[in-house]
């Protein structure tokens, strides 16, 4: 007995040691930090968008650009963009979070209760977003404590400064005492534009994408909450728990119908103006440009000493994954890598910078493919044809393959695609009432360990009582 008590408090402790970035704990005291009112600033905006304290909100949430916006409903029953906060930190790849541990930062639609609200985060303030969700779960999805909250540190979550996490909570705190059960927080890779649309066309997640983009554009078309529904294991909008088809008007039809009409177009020019396929492959996620510049200027130091953090003991996660932008792979017609490039920043003109820079550097015929099963050897890589001065920028086709392999789960041997590339430009919106399953997402793998004492934990914050982390 004595025996399996001593393995026992072993294995506690190495539960208590193995918490990560995205902990939140309950027993740390906030003190009143979670009362405090909105200020001033924002009852003034509150009277500039012809808005009241108590009417509900929206959030909307987008990596690629690190941004979070909050909406705000008028009385006129539309929601109207209240404010958009930079984030300050969010991890892993563009995709949604499968696996428990895989850094990765959820996307879909989620909803935030009361009962997800956290007063008394080691991380300042923080609202549980609701992962898994009803979708999250039909497809097997694992991982739990999954937040918005302050200290610019991510594990799966997405952060802010303190300051902007205490405006946020307040928003949230505010709506839910006004009466709105529940506020939608829409989670998106990107901006659903047809520039960005049309960039990610072949990217294996784009199945996904293209689902969540049916309740972007009722949103975007209509200025009303879409009503979410998950049947035959996809998001399903305007229906109801029972997947049943929610009465709509004729206008709010056709407002969501010419609005994928006039995306279909805007896609099938730009693919006819030559806009490269690429994938956007990042070290562990990404932040905000102008915390960015900052941190590039002044060290993590005076990132903290700009946020005035109140949890600087956490410290920014993994700093040196933030000093330049994202892998740009330029894909072919098939899904092919034909090059990459490093991006100065995740913007669509640096994106396009590097990719037209890519696939110069590297001829399609020399192409590999991208997150495929294992296949002979590669031709020689784009560094070795590169010159001299784009060496430092460029990583081989054989390296790029590699890393794609690494960081996706084998999917089955691909099959041609004999349809036209306008045909597939256009297949990224789906058959209105379609109900089939979007395919198999490609899931990024985890970021390497991050280097010893990158993360400092709160000393006052009681390590056996912090749940596990993503």
């Amino acid at each position: 007995m004595g025996h399996l008590n001593w393995k026992n408090l072993t294995l506690a402790a190495l539960v208590a040691v193995s918490v990560g970035a995205c902990e939140e704990s309950r027993n740390r005291s906030s003190g009143s930090r979670h009362t405090v009112p909105l200020p001033p600033e924002m009852y003034a905006l509150f009277n500039e968008k012809g808005m009241t304290r108590d009417q509900p909100i929206l959030i909307r949430s987008f990596k690629k650009e690190s941004e979070i916006e909050v909406w705000k409903r008028r009385a006129d029953g539309q929601y109207a963009l209240l404010k958009t906060y930079p984030m300050c930190r969010w991890s892993g790849q563009l995709g949604p979070k499968k696996r428990e541990g895989d850094r990765m930062a959820p996307e879909g639609f989620y909803d935030i209760s009361p009962v997800h609200m956290n007063p008394n985060s080691a991380f300042y303030l923080s609202f549980n977003m609701g992962y898994p969700n009803a979708f999250d779960r039909a497809h097997g999805r694992t991982g739990a404590h999954l937040m918005v909250h302050g200290a610019c540190s991510s594990s799966g979550c997405y952060s802010m400064t303190d300051d902007q996490i205490a405006e946020l909570y307040a928003l949230v705190r505010e709506a839910h005492s006004g009466g709105q059960r529940s506020v939608q927080m829409q989670s998106f890779p990107f901006r659903m534009t047809a520039e960005n649309l049309t960039k990610h066309r072949l990217d294996p997640n784009m199945p996904f994408w293209r689902n969540l983009k049916e309740g972007s554009d009722v949103f975007e078309a209509t200025r009303t909450q879409p009503q979410v529904a998950v049947c035959n294991a996809r998001y399903a909008f305007g229906r109801d728990s029972n997947c049943a088809a929610i009465p709509q008007s004729e206008s709010f039809a056709q407002a969501i119908a010419s609005k994928r009409r006039d995306d279909d177009s805007r896609v099938a020019a730009l693919v006819a103006k030559g806009t490269p396929a690429i994938k956007l492959i990042y070290d562990d996620g990404d932040q905000h440009d102008s915390f960015k510049r900052t941190l590039a200027s002044s060290g993590a130091s005076g990132l903290n000493a700009r946020a005035s953090w109140a949890s600087r003991d956490v410290g920014i996660s993994r700093p040196e994954a933030l000093t330049s932008g994202p892998r740009v792979v330029v894909l072919d017609s098939s899904g092919n890598a034909r090059g990459t490039a490093r991006a100065t920043s995740a913007s669509n003109d640096a994106v396009l910078a590097a990719a037209s820079s890519a696939a110069i550097s590297q001829p399609e015929v020399a192409a590999a493919p991208v997150a495929a099963t294992p296949r002979p050897a590669t031709p020689r890589t784009a560094v070795a044809t590169a010159p001299a001065s784009a060496r430092p920028a460029l990583r081989g086709t054989t390296e790029v393959a590699k890393t794609e392999v690494a960081k996706t789960e084998a999917p089955a041997a691909p099959v041609a695609d004999q349809r036209s590339i306008y045909q597939r430009a256009f297949s990224y919106v789906p058959f209105v009432g379609s109900s089939s399953e979007p395919a198999p997402v490609a899931a990024a793998a985890p970021a390497p360990a991050p280097a010893a004492g990158t993360i400092r934990r709160p000393a006052n914050a009681p390590r056996a009582s912090l749940p596990a982390a993503e």
